[in-house]
This record gives structure tokens, sequence and C-alpha cells, in this order.
């Protein structure tokens, strides 16, 4: 009996990974992101990219160039935002990892056919003006996913 291949019926289907461009960033939530950053440094040579203050999320972000990869790191200004509550249930480490998308709109759409849930209903201004959605971490075995399109 004759096999035949896959490729010819998954090329005809789209897939909604077809709108992630690649790696924006990884986000780690940080208690005291200075000290965070300094020790990313003296490990492994990050260099500071930029340090702002989002007040709109209540952090104060410092993003970091670990050898080509961009880290955000993530500490809150008070005790009543989301990242300071992660902290308070998990502690220090790893918070979400970021795709660049090239159209957040479609990725949205497509990504909402496949049932898949959000954390807000529609794209948010994030850090340098990027559109930002996350992706709820009960759609992806307990992973928080930003997407986020480059403006």
């Amino acid at each position: 009996m004759e096999q035949k291949s896959n490729k010819a019926s998954a090329r005809e289907k789209p897939t909604t990974a077809s709108f992630v461009t690649g790696i924006e960033h990884i986000g780690i939530a940080v208690k005291d992101s200075d000290k965070a950053a300094a020790s990313m440094g003296a490990i492994f040579g990050a260099k500071v990219l930029e340090t702002m203050v989002s007040e709109e999320r209540g952090l104060k972000l410092i993003f970091l160039d670990v050898s080509g990869t961009k880290v955000e790191l993530l500490e809150p200004l008070s005790k009543d935002g989301t990242v300071a509550k992660f902290l308070e249930t998990k502690g220090e480490g790893f918070h979400h990892i970021a795709f660049k998308v090239s159209d957040i709109q479609k990725a949205l759409s497509l990504l909402r056919q496949a049932g898949v849930k959000f954390v807000e209903p529609a794209p948010q201004k994030g850090a340098h003006g990027n559109l930002m959605a996350f992706i709820h971490p009960s759609s992806l075995c307990g992973i928080l996913v930003e997407l986020c399109e480059r403006k």
C-alpha cells in the first residue's frame, strides 16, 4: 500500500503560526530590576538597552541585550498590579515569552477561531508604542505568551 505525504495537505491549510516572525523578548518578573540587571550583566555580559517606567501598567522595565536576545525585567511599582501578584504567588523568575507578529489583528482573529483565550479583549499599547496582546495561560499549558506588533 502506498503512503501519501502529509506535506501537501499541510501547505493547503493556513496555520495559526504563520503570523509569528520571531521572538521579541523574554519577560522575567523581579523584585529589584537594578539588582537583576547587574547580576545578568556580571554573569552573562548583558547590556542595558533601556530603562523605562510604565505608569499605565505599574511597572519599571529594564530591557537587556543578552547575546542578541532581548530580556525584559519587570519590577512592580506597587503591590496591586498583576506582576506584583505574580511575584507574591510564584516568586521571581520567568514571567512570559513574547513573539513578534506582523499583523496582531490577524493573529488574534486566527487564534480566536482556534479557541484561544486572551487576557484582554483587544490589543493594548505596550512599551515603545508597540501593540501587544497576552494569550491567557489556560490556553497554553500554563504559559503566558505575549504577541507583539512593532510600530
